[in-house]
């Protein structure tokens, strides 16, 4: 079964739903990696600083995480370089996605 689009899940209606010790069968974040570039390097050796901020309350699933850092990464590294740069992802994907089951073959009904 594939998953739902994210536009089912884009508001925030309850309250969140974190994974703990009460919701156990949760799989891991997609995302793994939260820091890109030149690691080691101060700030002052960056010429510019950039923040991608949303202006709207809405909910992020890991998968959109992963995505936009894998685009960033590419976009940067092609136009700059790989070492002029240093990319941290500060949004963590805590918020578990609860996905109702969905029957929709032949015979459903």
């Amino acid at each position: 079964m594939g998953r739902r689009p994210a536009r089912c899940y884009r508001y925030q209606k309850n309250r969140p739903f974190p994974k703990s010790r009460f919701n156990r069968g949760v799989p891991d974040p997609k995302i793994r990696s939260f820091d890109l570039g030149r690691k080691r390097a101060t700030c002052d050796e960056f010429p510019v600083c950039v923040h991608l901020i949303s202006l709207e309350k809405e909910q992020l699933s890991s998968e959109a995480l992963e995505a936009a850092r894998v685009a960033g990464n590419k976009y940067i590294t092609k136009y700059g370089g790989k070492d002029v740069f240093h990319m941290r992802v500060r949004a963590h994907p805590y918020h578990v996605l609860r996905i109702n089951k969905m029957l929709s073959c032949a015979g459903a009904d």
